[in-house]
């Protein structure tokens, strides 16, 4: 088995109806029952104009060589409709791995639920219309090799986060956020909890009503010394 240069045709999937739960929840509130450890950097931002709320998916993972996208095309001969595309990269920002041509065949031939990747696009101006999910880092006209290594479905880094083969990926305006594949079902019922219980503290916020003790409960715990007068330097 050659590591570092190997495809894996399958992978572990997660539950479809848990998966597809994930829809109608905000990724902020996902992340808080997940102890806010979740998100990938905001460096890997929402670069196209999708009209669904949210993006939610199986990770396809892939491990490219820095600057090179001859797995990510792989990957999306091998991708689905219930398929996230996520790519890691090593942090390269010299290339782009992707433009309008494997977007729009990702989207309408494809018809992946998302990409994420840990790299720059090209081909803004079109891309930042396009009716899907496309994550990436920026943008660049400087174009990938084709010549590889890399591997597709093996676990991967991006963003800070590990991610696994099947995970759950769940990504809005917000940002993206890793489900682990073998929790998901125990989180998205806490999830739905949290969720009704936010927007309960929204309500709050508007008519007067919140409680804001908590701020000064939590100073006098670490002891913060409350001044009465001003900074004399």
């Amino acid at each position: 088995m050659s590591v570092g240069n190997r495809i894996f045709l399958e992978r572990e999937l997660p539950d479809l109806k848990v998966m597809e739960g994930f829809k109608n929840l905000h990724t902020a509130n996902v992340a808080d029952t997940m102890e806010r450890l979740p998100a990938l950097s905001s460096e890997i931002k929402l670069i196209s104009s999708p009209k669904k709320e949210t993006m939610v998916g199986a990770a396809l993972t892939v491990k490219v060589r820095p600057g090179d996208n001859l797995m990510l095309h792989k990957a999306l001969n091998m991708a689905g409709p219930n398929d996230v595309i996520i790519v890691s990269n090593d942090g390269d920002r010299t290339h782009s791995l992707m433009g309008e041509i494997m977007t729009v065949f990702a989207h309408y031939s494809k018809k992946v639920a998302g990409v994420v990747l840990d790299a720059p696009i090209r081909d803004l101006d079109e891309l930042s219309k396009m009716d899907m999910f496309l994550y990436a880092t920026g943008s660049t006209p400087g174009g990938p090799y084709k010549q590889g290594p890399g591997e597709i479905n093996v676990p991967i880094s991006i963003g800070n986060v590990a991610v696994m083969p099947g995970d759950i990926v769940l990504g809005d305006r917000d940002g993206v956020i890793i489900i682990p594949r073998e929790d998901a079902s125990q989180i998205l019922e806490e999830s739905t909890k949290y969720a009704e219980f936010d927007a309960g503290k929204v309500v709050a916020a508007k008519n007067g009503t919140a409680n804001r003790q908590w701020v000064e409960d939590t100073l006098e715990k670490i002891k913060t010394e409350i001044i009465s007068g001003k900074y004399n330097g």
